[in-house]
């Protein structure tokens, strides 16, 4: 909850008992207890500083690696990708990305600018901000390779402007200080052939769509690659392509895509990831880890 005279300024939406099935890409899980959709970075900010100084806080930009529990989200769900949408050229070679943009159009400008370095982004399903969450990446190359600095948001609505110095980054992982969330990130590019760019792109699209299950509902890869080898691989030489608990299927295209075929729950979904692991850590000695992010409530 928040004090009356800030709910009188703000300028977004706030719904409550939202539902979030629609904002998730595995179209499953329950309702937020309440779900606020800023106007821009400085509606977020008074939002933010008006709320309860433990109120539980969730940020979902396209919902591509979340699952979300059956139960719903406690507190507050902020959802900013309408919101956090501005992408421009603020140098020769670097952008500045709001949280919300998604990481395929950030590709899509860099070689429309004749910049280079950013392609593999146009394989990333979600957004900037998620994908600087979990330095997520695509064909070899991740996030954090082109970022030099970012600006964060405090619990208390505190834009703070970060280097990439300051941060701990590994593979689909980043230590984040304290409380603080991103909410924009500039990128450093290089000078390169849109030709050149474009049929990259191209090439990567072409792979993904002959290789993974688009247009069915799935959160993209759901495990991390383990050292030296793929979590697919390990998946399928288990003999887990097309298993399925409920609604919930190893796809049969790329097994470390886990897809809902027919009504499947967060719980069919949760069941069959923890199935899979069992499976792999028994075939293969391996425990993979998920890098989907489970969050809410489970169900009754």
């Amino acid at each position: 909850m928040m004090p009356a005279h800030t709910k009188s300024a703000l300028r977004g939406v706030l719904h409550v008992n939202a539902p979030l099935k629609t904002l998730n890409s595995w179209r499953v899980g329950g309702a937020a207890e309440q779900l606020y959709k800023p106007a821009d970075t400085d509606d977020l900010c008074l939002f933010l500083s008006g709320l309860n100084a433990d109120e539980p806080l969730t940020w979902f930009g396209l919902g591509t690696n979340i699952l979300v529990g059956d139960g719903g989200i406690r507190g507050t769900v902020i959802a900013v990708h309408a919101a956090l949408n501005g992408l421009i050229k603020i140098a020769p070679a670097r952008l500045r990305a709001q949280a919300g943009v998604p990481c395929a159009k950030i590709a899509r400008l860099c070689t429309r600018l004749g910049l280079t370095g950013a392609e593999f982004m146009v394989g990333i399903p979600g957004t900037i901000g998620g994908a600087l969450a979990m330095n997520a990446g695509a064909s070899g190359g991740q996030t954090w390779d082109v970022v030099t600095s970012v600006e964060t948001v405090d619990r208390l609505g505190r834009i703070r402007r970060r280097n990439r110095s300051e941060f701990t980054v590994a593979y689909r992982e980043v230590g984040l200080p304290g409380e603080e969330w991103f909410v924009a990130a500039e990128l450093e590019l290089q000078p390169g052939d849109k030709t050149t760019s474009l049929s990259e792109i191209k090439t990567l699209l072409d792979r993904r769509q002959a290789s993974q299950p688009l247009g069915m509902f799935s959160c993209g890869s759901v495990f991390r690659n383990p050292p030296g080898d793929f979590a697919a691989r390990l998946i399928d030489a288990a003999g887990l392509k097309g298993y399925r608990i409920g609604g919930a299927c190893v796809s049969d295209r790329h097994a470390n895509f886990i897809i809902n075929t027919d009504k499947a729950t967060a719980a069919h979904i949760e069941v069959l990831i923890e199935f899979v692991q069992r499976r792999v850590e028994q075939a293969h000695g391996v425990r993979l880890i998920p890098e989907v992010r489970i969050v809410g409530e489970p169900g009754p």
